[in-house]
């Protein structure tokens, strides 16, 4: 909280509780800003502010007379990261920051470095805000100025001194992130996604880049030599580089993978000596997603031998290749997997493990890249038994059509048409047989679906959990 005077210039001593940009979410003695988003513009709305409570508003055109203090700044959108960095006192500064970026892998690589750290990190992206503290679920990956430095200001008051945050390309888009300086960041790789908002890869990529630029001369930066653009992120770090990869000359050389039902066993040099670890977390994209947490680790001073002994107890990450059990004879897989190569990595990695079918229930969100979706369904009907094409956040698109878009000239028979998503998971688990894998692709964890303008509640968990409920009632 703080007062008015504290914040602009002038001798208002009102006292302001928080900052807000959604006017339905002021409550009395906020602070209202307006900024100007892609379809609103929130000068629109003060008098619902003001009606609501807000102490003040900042603008930047002219609104008239108000009942509350009216500030004018040049950029309402430039502004709100500065407002809001200076009211909850430069959290950003008192926490050690690593950001994490790339296509696929942001929310594992994150969770990861988070619970090696233990309690004195704190993770916010995907799967939302988390300290020793508290859980709570968020909509954006890296949300707007107004939450994520309120986000930061409650982890410092937690007790936290790291947080391990999740990069995306469109908080750099949207200059969310501009104002903070990176301890380490990290690539995981990068693939073609959210051309929507990017409009070319080109510029996609170097939103990534961005995250590079902003790293402290004294950090690191740790990249994946894998990566068909790291050339391009490397140009961009003017700190100490870190890679890890299968390359002989990677600091981090996975030498060997070993991939189990229960996880994998990897092997790799550090420093010329050969280490071996058991992981929980299958797939070979996680050896990957593990050898960049690792490096952060050791950026961060810690031992090689403590992590190998800390790894094997580590948690498998709600959403991310999520093993569902209500005491089936067959596995459920929930994966946040909504891009080709995420679902190609996934896939084949199943074929590699099956005892049975691969049953696959996707769908493509809708506002999104169009261009993407005959590839994706492309992977899932080669590499699966049987699909479930079906709706995921259609927004304001025909789910047929989409659903259409993603089966292509494909001449496969092997799926069906669910539009909705409920109805898919609950058919694809009635047809399970034993020693099946049931993957459920796309949502993870998400609690809402984006129909038109809404969010509506929903999650891909709670629909598992009610069919096995209902089951066991019969």
């Amino acid at each position: 909280m703080k007062k008015l005077c504290e914040l602009y210039e002038g001798e208002d001593s009102r006292l302001i509780k928080a900052i807000k940009i959604n006017s339905k979410e002021v409550e009395p003695g906020d602070l209202f800003l307006c900024t100007k988003g892609v379809t609103k513009d929130r000068h629109d709305f003060i008098d619902e502010a003001i009606q609501r409570g807000a102490s003040a508003v900042v603008v930047s055109r002219e609104v008239g007379k108000k009942t509350v203090p009216i500030i004018r700044v040049p950029d309402t959108n430039q502004e709100l990261p500065l407002l809001a960095r200076r009211f909850y006192d430069f959290p950003d500064q008192k926490l050690k920051m690593i950001g994490v970026t790339g296509t696929n892998g942001k929310t594992t690589v994150a969770e990861m470095v988070a619970q090696l750290f233990g309690s004195s990190c704190a993770y916010l992206g995907t799967n939302g805000i988390r300290c020793s503290k508290f859980h709570e679920k968020i909509r954006n990956t890296t949300p707007d100025a107004d939450r994520l430095y309120s986000y930061m200001d409650r982890f410092v008051k937690a007790g936290c001194d790291t947080l391990c945050m999740e990069a995306s390309s469109e908080a750099f888009f949207r200059h969310r992130l501009d104002l903070i300086s990176y301890d380490i960041a990290v690539l995981t790789q990068i693939t073609q996604d959210h051309l929507n908002i990017h409009k070319t890869l080109e510029n996609y990529i170097d939103c990534k880049c961005q995250l590079f630029r902003q790293v402290k001369k004294e950090g690191v930066a740790i990249l994946n030599s894998k990566d068909v653009h790291f050339e391009q992120v490397k140009a961009c770090c003017n700190c100490r580089v870190l890679t890890y990869g299968y390359k002989k000359e990677d600091d981090l050389c996975i030498t060997s993978i070993q991939e189990q039902q229960e996880g994998l066993v990897m092997e790799f040099l550090y420093q010329g000596k050969s280490y071996s670890l058991k992981s929980p977390f299958g797939g070979a994209f996680n050896a990957e997603n593990l050898a960049a947490a690792i490096l952060v680790l050791i950026a961060s001073s810690y031992s090689m031998e403590s992590l190998l002994q800390k790894i094997p107890k580590m948690n498998v990450i709600e959403g991310r290749m999520e093993h569902l059990d209500f005491g089936q004879n067959f596995t459920i897989l929930l994966d946040y997997a909504h891009t080709k190569d995420a679902l190609d990595s996934i896939l084949t990695y199943l074929n590699q493990i099956q005892l049975g079918r691969i049953l696959t229930v996707t769908g493509s969100a809708g506002g999104r890249e169009k261009e993407k979706r005959s590839a994706m369904g492309k992977v899932v009907l080669e590499k699966s038994d049987f699909v479930f094409f079906t709706m995921d956040d259609p927004r304001w698109e025909d789910v047929d059509e989409i659903i259409n878009q993603m089966i292509g000239t494909s001449k496969r028979k092997n799926y069906m048409k669910i539009i909705d998503r409920k109805e898919a998971i609950r058919t694809a688990l009635k047809n399970a047989k034993e020693n099946d894998i049931v993957l459920i692709a796309g949502k993870g964890r998400d609690t809402y679906m984006a129909v038109k303008e809404e969010y509506l509640p929903y999650c891909d968990y709670d629909v598992v959990r009610e069919y096995f409920e209902k089951e066991k009632e019969k």
